[in-house]
């Protein structure tokens, strides 16, 4: 979707009670960009990065941009941020993807001490800053999201970040994830309630389900072929080792047979509104506070169904209470 969609989106989104408005970004917006607009159009929506890689923005910059955020719309603002994976990283863009876990841990030193608009003076091995000072005030606290898949990342998250920001995972591998995060949670001296839990999942409801199905068929692939994000399909796709060979070996056709509509399913909630709502709920139960609807294409560039998703979903979500104009989302972990 185009820009001025995604801001008519968000800014209908409001008006339906989401607490959330979160933009990824990969080959398309720039996330801080289309957030800025947003801002400028509503007044109670919070706005996220889900998520920015902390390999293609310094942390300054990054800094300089949410503060930017920040200071339109104070405390409305969280930065996402994650360390990608090496295809967007290094054969898109150009840039080495080494040692991610150091290099989140120091660019979120340098983000932080940056925030706080004091001379910065950090020498790590993947970061540096001689004396950077922010000159923009952000007119309060950003909170950070760290986008995390494997155990140690999650770790990290319990460690260093105010909220762990999960994709890729079912209501019945919450668990498991969040024992990693309390983990980290645990070596710093803090508890799994100081860290928000926020999970991403793709949902489609609407009519058109068997179009849905082989859509999200192919976003799920794509996304399990890629290294970095391989352990998040461990569980729920027990043809990975075998789809992973036919894919390098470019044999697509034969990777995309691999993956039946069980694993779709499981990954994906595609049905009746109701279905999609019950998913969220089911992530609420688990112990995430903040549910994150991808909505699943059938009509690339077409807004109507991500519309239909969204707010067909969210009816049956006001219907239960959970949805409320003007509310903020309830801790449940």
């Amino acid at each position: 979707m185009s820009a001025p969609q995604l801001v008519d989106l968000a800014t209908r989104a409001e008006a339906e009670g989401f607490h959330y408005a979160v933009c990824g970004e990969v080959a398309s917006v720039d996330a801080l960009v289309l957030l800025g607009a947003i801002l400028s159009r509503t007044a109670r929506i919070k706005v996220a990065t889900g998520i920015i890689a902390t390999t293609l923005r310094t942390p300054q910059m990054a800094a300089m941009g949410f503060a930017s955020l920040s200071s339109l719309a104070p405390g409305r603002v969280v930065a996402g941020l994650g360390a990608s994976s090496p295809i967007i990283v290094n054969k898109w863009n150009g840039r080495p993807f080494e040692k991610p876990l150091a290099a989140t841990r120091e660019f979120i030193d340098v983000f932080r001490a940056a925030l706080t608009r004091e001379k910065v003076f950090y020498t790590g091995n993947h970061v540096r800053s001689d004396g950077f000072a922010l000159q923009i005030d952000p007119q309060g606290d950003i909170p950070v999201w760290l986008g995390a898949i494997n155990d140690r990342m999650l770790e990290l998250a319990g460690e260093i970040a105010d909220g762990v920001f999960l994709t890729w995972c079912p209501p019945s591998e919450i668990a498991e994830r969040l024992d990693k995060v309390r983990v980290g949670a645990d070596a710093a001296g803090r508890a799994l309630d100081d860290v928000e839990v926020t999970c991403s999942f793709w949902a489609f409801a609407g009519d058109d389900t068997k179009a849905a199905l082989e859509s999200a068929r192919r976003v799920v692939l794509q996304y399990a072929m890629v290294p970095t994000h391989q352990h998040a399909f461990v569980g729920a796709f027990p043809s990975l080792t075998a789809a992973a060979e036919a894919w390098n070996g470019g044999d697509r056709k034969a990777a995309l047979a691999l993956l039946d509509d069980d694993v779709v399913h499981t990954m994906c909630a595609i049905g009746t509104p109701e279905h999609v709502a019950d998913r969220v709920g089911a992530y609420h139960d688990a112990g995430v506070d903040v549910a994150i609807i991808l909505p699943i294409s059938t009509q690339p560039g077409n807004p109507q169904p991500a519309a239909n998703t969204y707010f067909s979903v969210a009816k049956v979500l006001r219907e239960r209470g959970t949805l409320v104009a003007g509310s903020t989302p309830e801790r449940n972990n």
